[in-house]
């Protein structure tokens, strides 16, 4: 690569997958025969597997690909034994490389990550056991796709299991060889996952134990989720580091020895065990950073900073996801939004320049024409071939009525597949269609676009889920599977004979937008908002901006908060594109994506602000325990307060500070708030390692239920240890005692080591207090935002759509969202802004078409449909005294048709009709 900031030339080579998509049956003949095993999809580190396991777990219902650097054949031109086994005919050595230059203005980077091969300092028997696997060799044996249909046996001789250990931190918080200190932050997550599907797969009893050091569950809703799988699931946690696994002569079980909370001695035999691998970086992507000179770790991440949390140490280079640091999916989601949007704001004069505009294909109008639907049956690999018997399906829906063609596909979902159905559509024409596949959730978009791309409304269209529906809930009973997929099929077929073509309405876009919230988060949207272009009115319900990041000192980077901070506040202030309102609150809000019309209070006086998109960043607050004497003894303060005091260097005037005890998890983790506040342990650690940096002979103590510094926080937690930092683990069930005896503070607790009552008399006590939402939180109801049980916003897909709200036009970021440290609430504040900014970048957009319908012949008038709208898209004409819709806001949940009892609210696209047509379908069968 050359070139600088905003004009780059990227030298690249395609090589081709010498593999036809098409024709590939995903049977795992040309991984199994290859000599250097060069065929793949998935480096899991199986090399210690013997051959039959190997061609077993490696077949994923994805398409295999050749190693072009490692391939025999294309180094020495000998070989093609892939070619000669694969019975398909799918692999092709014609194609050749091609190499081309690409001109950019920016780059991303998102190599992803690699998982730790425990075979690299093998102290648990990895390459001597099939009943040893890594935690993604665990995800094949429970895909229905993988070796054994998804079903839950041993790899050794295919028994059922009864009992399963997770064995936690492999390759990660460890210091030997080939292993990372670090910590991975998915693991703990993914174990319990694991765990619980393993229960739920198994036909029995099943025992699963997870062997932890410290349970990791800090992201949104993972609290509960661990909650649920020890209560609900009966998983058994248990607190050790496991160092060895001793095979048991006469069978194939695993003998693990540990020591428990109670110090005594045990060892447990498993029938499996499974090694919760980490995850690293790539030699590939270490080379690729070296090629673009940007700077790494010693870890080998992405060098960033907290204020700058995708931007590498290249002009213009910029990072998302697990080359940045170990995260997981919603995480990595939101970098890479925010890695989009910032390198949009380098592009932003150059916006439209180069863009091509995508022709639709007119519309063919087909009210007049009789039903001629096209069906198609998906195989999804094995993932719905490997349960239903596709074929059968695809005859029988070549009976039902007025279906005029029937077919079978690899993967629908393909770029080929879309292709061939477009043409298909036009040559027979069709112009209706029905896919048996997958969840319409994540792919009826997909198809549609099909549709409209063959000139026919993507309305006329209606999926059957026979992969969720069939293969998957019915994978031991092939034949039940395939009846069902049949009556599936069907019932889209009666379905979509009754579809009529549907309109969408057109809105005119108003390029603005509003941000409400004037903390770290708000002022980073606003700010990329208008370095994008757009107009952004930013409000503060206080006098000054900064939020709660004005009590913060410093960074877990240990970068200065207030510096930072006070650079951003200015930026804002000397933007012309974004308008502060301080000392404001939102009144009333009215209007939809495109045209949102907010009224805003400040000092008595109201104002109309008009905006096309809305970003929520309205923050939470320190939590303010009744409890271990704070607010009745000064010398109890929670961490901002101790970070307060830091700043204005006042903690040392009135007295001579030599003992500190901080508390963990006060307010967090209990029944009433029964989730991990993220930031607590991290900024303990932090403030824990500046009280000794400014008085070293200070005793300093850390009272924890579970130590959780993720990531690459994990560095602060050895530093602590390494400074002589007291970090113990206190038992939570027998409780904490803080009083004051003859003027001292006195903590009393139960260590879960030494097993013995502990006291410390500390000069200070600091509490870790939890992050809290506000009790009362009008915004949610102005905007038609859900919130969570826990008082924070609900984003529309936990992964896919982590900064979207249901609501379209409106986006959340920061500790509105949930919980988090500074660079993730940038990152998050980036990533709204990027999201925003597809909608304002465009003139107009469309909404509508599945929405609802008032029909005023029918309706009495009752309001019920009104009462029940959870979009407050119903309102009531006084004039004509009936209920009307309006279509921008309403997003077609169905709950006025479901309420009226008169029929008069009507689903578009669901009519009683077609509802009723599926169910006689079925009956009639």
């Amino acid at each position: 690569m050359c070139g600088e900031d905003g004009n780059f030339e990227v030298k690249a080579i395609r090589y081709p997958r010498y593999i036809d998509m098409e024709k590939c049956i995903a049977c795992g003949l040309c991984a199994e025969k290859c000599p250097k095993k060069v065929v793949d999809e998935f480096e899991l580190g199986l090399a210690q597997r013997k051959a039959a396991y190997v061609k077993y777990a490696q077949a994923v219902p994805l398409k295999y690909t050749i190693d072009p650097k490692n391939c025999i054949y294309l180094i020495k031109g000998k070989c093609r034994v892939c070619e000669k086994f694969c019975p398909a005919g799918a692999v092709n050595f014609h194609d050749t490389p091609k190499e081309f230059i690409i001109k950019v203005g920016a780059i991303i980077l998102a190599s992803g990550c690699e998982v730790y091969d425990p075979a690299t300092h093998d102290i648990f028997g990895y390459g001597r056991s099939p009943n040893i696997l890594t935690s993604l060799e665990f995800e094949r044996i429970l895909s229905s796709s993988g070796p054994f249909g998804g079903n839950l046996v041993c790899p050794s001789d295919k028994r059922e299991p009864q009992k399963i250990a997770w064995l936690q931190c492999v390759g990660s918080r460890d210091e030997h060889p080939g292993a990372k200190g670090y910590c991975s932050s998915v693991c703990c997550t993914y174990a319990i996952k694991e765990a619980m599907l393993a229960k739920e797969h198994s036909k029995g009893p099943l025992d699963a134990a997870i062997f932890y050091m410290d349970v990791r569950t800090h992201g949104k809703g993972f609290e509960r989720y661990y909650n649920r799988g020890m209560d609900e699931y009966g998983i058994r946690f248990i607190k050790s580091r496991v160092t060895r696994i001793i095979p048991l002569e006469d069978s194939d079980k695993q003998l693990i020895r540990y020591i428990d909370n109670t110090g005594g001695r045990l060892e447990e035999a498993f029938d499996m065990v499974v090694l919760s691998v980490g995850l690293g970086v790539s030699k590939q992507a270490i080379n690729l950073a070296s090629k673009l000179g940007i700077e790494l770790d010693r870890n080998n991440f992405v060098v960033t900073s907290s204020f700058e949390p995708v931007r590498t140490s290249r002009q213009g280079v910029y990072v998302c996801g697990n080359f940045e640091s170990p995260k997981d999916i919603p995480q990595s989601v939101i970098e890479a939004s925010a890695a989009a949007g910032v390198a949009a704001s380098r592009l932003a004069e150059a916006r439209w320049t180069m863009t091509k505009i995508q022709k639709t294909p007119e519309q063919i109008d087909v009210h007049d024409e009789p039903p001629r639907i096209g069906v198609f049956i998906c195989r999804c690999g094995t993932n719905i071939a490997g349960v239903v018997d596709v074929p059968a399906v695809v005859a029988y829906a070549k009976t039902l009525p007025y279906v005029v063609h029937a077919d079978e596909n690899m993967f629908s979902c393909s770029q080929d597949t879309q292709d061939h159905m477009t043409r298909l559509v036009k040559e027979k024409g069709l112009n209706r269609l029905v896919v048996s596949a997958c969840t319409p959730k994540t792919h009826e978009p997909l198809f549609q676009e099909t549709l409209t791309n063959a000139g026919i409304n993507k309305y006329l269209f209606e999926m059957a889920n026979i992969r969720n529906q069939c293969a998957w809930v019915h994978s031991q009973t092939p034949r039940e599977a395939t009846e069902k997929a049949k009556e599936l099929t069907r019932m889209a077929v009666a379905k979509v004979t009754l579809h009529h073509p549907l309109t969408e309405l057109e809105l005119e876009m108003n390029p603005r937008a509003l941000v409400i919230g004037g903390g770290i988060a708000g002022m980073t949207a606003a700010w990329k908002l208008a370095e994008q272009g757009y107009f952004t009115y930013l409000i503060e319900k206080n006098g000054s901006l900064g939020g709660h990041a004005r009590q913060l000192q410093e960074t877990w980077r240990s970068e200065d908060v207030q510096k930072n901070l006070s650079k951003l506040i200015d930026a804002i202030r000397s933007n012309n594109k974004i308008e502060v309102h301080l000392n404001t609150r939102v009144k009333a809000v009215d209007g939809f994506v495109g045209n949102f019309k907010t009224i805003i209070e400040k000092d008595g006086q109201e104002e109309v602000l008009v905006h096309g998109v809305t970003i929520i960043a309205s923050g939470a607050a320190e939590f303010k325990p009744d409890q271990y004497l704070y607010g009745r003894d000064p010398r109890v303060m929670t961490g901002l307060e101790l970070d307060q005091r830091l700043i204005e260097n006042t903690l040392f005037l009135k007295r001579e500070i030599e003992s500190v005890v901080f508390i963990q998890c006060v307010g967090s983790r209990i029944p009433k708030r029964p989730y991990c506040s993220k930031v607590c342990c991290t900024h303990s650690l932090k403030n824990a390692l500046k009280l000794k940096e400014l008085n070293p002979a200070m005793d300093v103590f850390i009272l924890y239920r579970d130590m959780r510094s993720y990531g690459l926080r994990e560095d602060l937690y050895r530093q602590a240890r390494g400074k002589g930092i007291h970090i113990l683990r206190y038992d939570f069930d027998r409780g904490l005692e803080v009083e004051t005896v003859k003027e001292s503070l006195r903590i009393r607790f139960t260590d879960t080591s030494l097993r013995r009552k502990m006291e410390i008399r500390p000069d200070l006590l600091i509490l870790a207090t939890a992050i809290v939402a506000p009790k009362e939180n009008p915004l949610a109801r102005l905007y038609k935002v859900a919130l969570n049980d826990d008082g924070f916003f609900v984003e529309a897909h936990v992964k896919l759509r982590p900064v979207d709200c249901a609501t379209d036009g409106i986006f959340i970021c920061g500790l509105a969202h949930a919980p988090k440290p500074i660079d993730e609430s940038i990152a998050q504040a980036q990533a709204a802004a990027a999201r925003a900014a597809t909608y304002l970048a465009k003139d107009s957009i469309r909404v509508g078409g599945v929405v609802s319908h008032i029909d005023s012949t029918c309706c009495s008038g009752c309001k019920g449909c009104i009462n029940v709208c959870p979009y407050g898209a119903i309102f009531f004409d006084d004039e004509n005294r009936r209920a009307a819709v309006n279509p921008a806001l309403c997003k077609g949940c169905g709950a006025c048709a479901a309420a009226c009892p008169s029929e008069a609210a009507v689903l578009m696209g669901f009519s009683k009709d077609q509802l009723y047509a599926q169910i006689k379908s079925a009956i009639v069968a």
